[in-house]
């Protein structure tokens, strides 16, 4: 863990692999493919990619960066779409598999992906963002690594309609005229001698929660979790909230874990606002929050 949406170039990206959505031939191509040949260096990454000779669709090889920041480049060879009655599904899940195990063979603990088949071969850019976010999701549920999805179309484009359609009411009330900030309402504060940390490890004891099941639902990495939870690290209000999500509090403990950390929710904030909707609603998804987010431009949760 985390996962972060991202909308940028790949190939600037400083991770321990970026991902080229490669052809079964890996050949040169456009998009992607073309974008990471031209800023690694064409004749060394052709070279490369031809003495391995080829690459079957859901699965991943790997060179090296040559010219990238990245150390490595995993190929991976992503299903053409054919209306989704063709194992389309199981081949795209492959290829995020495929590629974060061989990553992690090589000792990567960051990766970045494009949105593998959603270009020239076709695949509906929500189905695949979707089943991307699922297929990583389930690899992190088991593996450390952090990674990162660089996506070139704007986060609306990319996130379900009917879910925004949903959030943007609460948001259009919410922030229409709002003060700057909405501090905690009375009895809503922690107590004053309550730590951060002693707050948050309350809160894992009274739902029986392990640091495993907190740190992955948080979107944070083990590392930062720990501190956090030792207080050798000041928390980040995208943590805390992140912390609220993964231990589904409610409204009023939310407000008080964000005191603890000496926060308040803010009415002129879009993340915090954003965050409010989940809690109220009681959607728990770091997931499905930090989508939203991405599509708003706004801070994701988590790390």
């Amino acid at each position: 863990m985390p996962l972060y949406f991202l909308r940028g170039d790949i190939t600037k990206l400083h991770t321990d692999a970026v991902v080229n959505a490669a052809n079964s031939a890996l050949a040169p191509g456009g998009g992607v493919c073309g974008a990471i040949f031209a800023a690694a260096g064409y004749d060394r990454l052709d070279r490369a990619c031809r003495a391995i000779g080829g690459c079957e669709t859901g699965q991943a090889v790997l060179t090296d960066g040559f010219a990238l920041p990245a150390s490595y480049i995993i190929h991976t060879v992503g299903p053409v779409w054919h209306g989704g009655s063709h194992g389309e599904a199981q081949l795209l899940k492959s290829c995020y598999r495929s590629s974060l195990l061989l990553a992690e063979q090589h000792g990567c603990t960051s990766i970045a992906f494009p949105l593998i088949s959603a270009g020239i071969y076709g695949y509906p850019k929500r189905e695949a963002l979707a089943l991307a976010v699922e297929a990583i999701c389930e690899f992190l549920d088991t593996h450390e690594m952090e990674v990162t999805l660089a996506l070139f179309e704007h986060g609306t484009a990319l996130v379900d309609a009917a879910l925004l359609s949903q959030v943007q009411p609460f948001i259009d009330r919410r922030c229409a005229g709002a003060p700057n900030a909405q501090q905690p309402p009375e009895g809503m504060r922690a107590d004053p001698g309550e730590a951060f940390e002693a707050c948050l490890l309350r809160l894992m004891d009274e739902r029986g929660l392990s640091a495993a099941a907190v740190c992955r639902r948080a979107n944070l990495s083990r590392r930062q979790f720990t501190q956090l939870r030792e207080g050798s690290l000041a928390p980040g209000k995208p943590a805390v909230l992140a912390l609220a999500v993964a231990l589904r509090l409610s409204l009023e403990d939310t407000c008080r874990l964000l005191a603890s950390g000496g926060f308040a929710l803010s009415q002129s904030c879009l993340t915090d606002v954003t965050a409010e909707y989940f809690i109220r609603s009681g959607r728990f998804d770091i997931f499905e929050i930090n989508e939203v987010l991405f599509a708003l431009g706004e801070t994701q949760l988590g790390a």
